[in-house]
């Protein structure tokens, strides 16, 4: 049984330009990083409605400086002082790492510090917890496989 998770969400392969197909759970190895959409832009651009305006644990949250960072070698902005997740959230980054076993996709879940699905390698350091670790400029954050930003080997089914 195939459940589509998101209306409108697409592929984003590093290096590819623009959306690919819709995601429905069937093949997952071929979606590396899902991207929400925003209307032709593949993307690429925050959605403030996607914005996280208060954090349970961190309070009410106020906009900082615009700063740039990037994810998966894509430049990206976001405001200085909010959780990284939340600025992988309002550019429509859903996908924060994959599990070692299963190789299943993890993302936001308790935003409170206590799973660990939000976990990404951020200046090299695995595991960190991008719901209550802050943005700064020039942040390198990558997808965490495992415990590695290296994808899993394709594997034969």
């Amino acid at each position: 049984m195939n459940v589509t998770l998101m209306r409108h969400v697409h592929e984003y392969a590093p290096g590819k330009a623009g959306c690919g197909r819709a995601y429905t759970g069937k093949h997952l190895r071929a979606f590396p990083v899902m991207v929400a959409c925003s209307a032709g832009t593949g993307g690429n651009v925050m959605d403030e409605s996607l914005r996280i305006k208060t954090h349970p644990i961190l309070g009410d949250y106020t906009k900082g400086k615009l700063v740039h960072f990037t994810y998966d070698g894509r430049d990206m902005t976001g405001y200085e002082g909010e959780p990284i997740a939340a600025a992988l959230k309002a550019a429509g980054v859903m996908v924060h790492r994959y599990t070692a076993k299963r190789h299943t996709p993890r993302g936001i879940f308790c935003a409170i510090g206590r799973c660990t699905d939000c976990v990404m390698v951020v200046d090299g350091e695995p595991n960190v917890r991008t719901c209550m670790t802050m943005l700064k400029e020039g942040m390198k954050v990558e997808t965490q496989y495992g415990v590695s930003s290296k994808p899993f080997a394709d594997e034969k089914q």
